[in-house]
């Protein structure tokens, strides 16, 4: 019993042939991952960076932390003059001449060949290659455009970011690739990424070592100091993923298990704290009253992430405190919250997501991204950097401001939540995310999450988001926010209704 989900329907096809041929969670997720960042290169993709949370019976639980860091050419004061304004959706920050969110400057030291590489290292069976391979020939051939990619590049997603059509066309390289002639490419027309293809080539022979410390890592480094980037050579070469325990709490009597700050499972774990003082089951969903307090809830733990959660290895972050329960029953007190203050607010379609379930109950949850991307594309790579900087805070004296070396708080949030043994909740991506289709791959006539070892089957039990999906199946999912509550309008113990 195997089980894949993830938006690329092709990239969880792949993920679930690697698990029929007797590879597991991590090595699916991988192949995955290398897929996804091909066919969709402005969500993920080697210049990017991620999270990834790890469950295993035999390996323990893991959280793999490659967010990508500020370069060391980055200084905190250096943007200070260029401040305009936070972004309305509290996403990052407006600054003159969008230095932060498009073009060199706004790129991060990336770390997702990094991630995949310590995850295939340490939990993997497939070589590094195996997890490459497929994503090489739809690079070299090519694909079909499709509507949500075509949506991206052609979609203005408001006042505070610099539009997507534009976004894509910042280097010469980058416009290489997305215009067909002097047009965008049309829906169905054939998107082929050569050089990328020759780039996965060269990682594929020579090993992740390659975009590091081997001629690709030359390439970056001189494209970078050719351009005013803050990211160098030995910023490459001295990056590294930061293994650790994840972050764990409760939800009305089930265990949650999420990444810590500087991701946002901290925040996660606000609001289900929040939430637990509520019967919000009784009201159903979509109701009044049960979104007025989902928004209580999330405006409270968002505004507590803006004050505290950052790298905690620049700054002490209260984990414990804010994770209290006793801390979100004093703010259920005094929940007069005002949401929204006539702010339009604009989703953003960036960050990919990949959930993945094996026959021996290995779990795996990442989440990957470019940011929004930075339309960067460095001549002969073919692919695109994360613009990770730009929810750095330009003003000096912030938790989340600038310094070399140091990541800032992300909304990702990779979350695997069990009732006893039984898996219950594979997450989607960060809460930023758009909605969008979300294809399940799995073989099998049970949920994957009632067949893991030691887990009593439950064919006919009710329907779970993510990796508790029925098998077989390729659905598409209401709106995000129907997906996630469906955890969060479960009846607690005793309850009925």
């Amino acid at each position: 019993m195997a089980i894949i989900v993830c938006p690329q329907p092709a990239a969880a096809e792949i993920g679930l042939e690697v698990m029929r041929r007797g590879g597991n969670a991590v090595d699916a997720a991988v192949t995955c991952a290398f897929v996804q960042g091909v066919l969709d290169p402005q969500m993920c993709g080697i210049g990017g960076c991620g999270v990834m949370l790890v469950h295993g019976p035999k390996s323990g639980d893991a959280l793999l932390e490659f967010y990508a860091t500020a370069g060391s050419r980055a200084r905190e004061d250096q943007w200070e003059h260029l401040f305009i304004r936070q972004a309305a959706d509290r996403y990052g920050y407006v600054l003159d001449g969008w230095v932060n969110d498009v073009g060199y400057q706004s790129v991060g030291v990336p770390g997702t060949v990094a991630g995949l590489a310590e995850a295939l290292t340490r939990y993997g069976t497939i070589t590094w290659a195996q997890a490459i391979e497929p994503a090489i020939p739809l690079a070299r051939d090519g694909f079909p455009v499709t509507g949500f990619m075509h949506g991206y590049w052609t979609t203005d997603y408001g006042p505070d970011v610099v539009p997507n059509r534009e976004r894509i066309q910042v280097t010469p390289a980058a416009k290489a690739i997305y215009l067909n002639g002097d047009k965008l490419f049309e829906i169905g027309e054939l998107f082929v990424q050569a050089d990328l293809a020759r780039t996965l080539e060269r990682l594929a022979n020579e090993g992740p070592e390659a975009f590091y410390k081997g001629e690709i890592s030359d390439r970056i480094a001189a494209d970078f100091a050719a351009n005013g980037g803050f990211v160098t050579k030995e910023d490459l070469a001295t990056y590294r993923v930061n293994v650790t325990e994840p972050l764990r709490g409760t939800y009305r009597g089930l265990s949650v298990m999420a990444a810590g700050p500087p991701a946002a499972g901290i925040t996660l774990l606000q609001m289900l704290n929040f939430l637990e003082g509520f019967d919000i089951g009784s009201h159903g969903w979509p109701s009044t009253e049960a979104a007025r307090v989902l928004v209580e809830a999330m405006a409270w733990a968002v505004a507590d992430r803006d004050l505290h959660v950052a790298d905690p290895r620049f700054v002490d972050v209260p984990t414990g405190a804010l994770a209290d329960k006793g801390y979100a029953a004093k703010a259920r007190e005094v929940a007069a919250v005002a949401v929204g203050a006539g702010a339009a607010v604009h989703d953003r379609p960036d960050t990919t997501h990949v959930c993945a379930v094996d026959d021996s109950g290995n779990v795996v949850s990442l989440t990957h991204t470019l940011g929004s991307a930075s339309g960067v594309v460095t001549p002969g790579l073919g692919f695109g950097y994360n613009d990770y900087m730009n929810c750095f805070d330009p003003r000096p004296g912030n938790p989340n401001s600038v310094r070399p070396g140091k990541t800032r708080a992300t909304s990702m949030t990779p979350t695997l939540i069990f009732d006893g043994d039984r898996l219950r909740v594979c997450n989607p991506a960060g809460a930023r995310q758009r909605p969008r289709p979300r294809h399940d791959a799995g073989r099998g006539g049970e949920r994957a999450a009632d067949r893991l070892p030691g887990r009593r089957g439950a064919a006919g039990g009710p329907h779970t988001p993510g990796c508790g999906s029925r098998s077989g199946a390729a659905r598409v999912h209401r709106q995000q926010a129907d997906a996630q509550l469906r955890l969060v309008l479960r009846p607690a113990p005793g309850d009925r209704r």
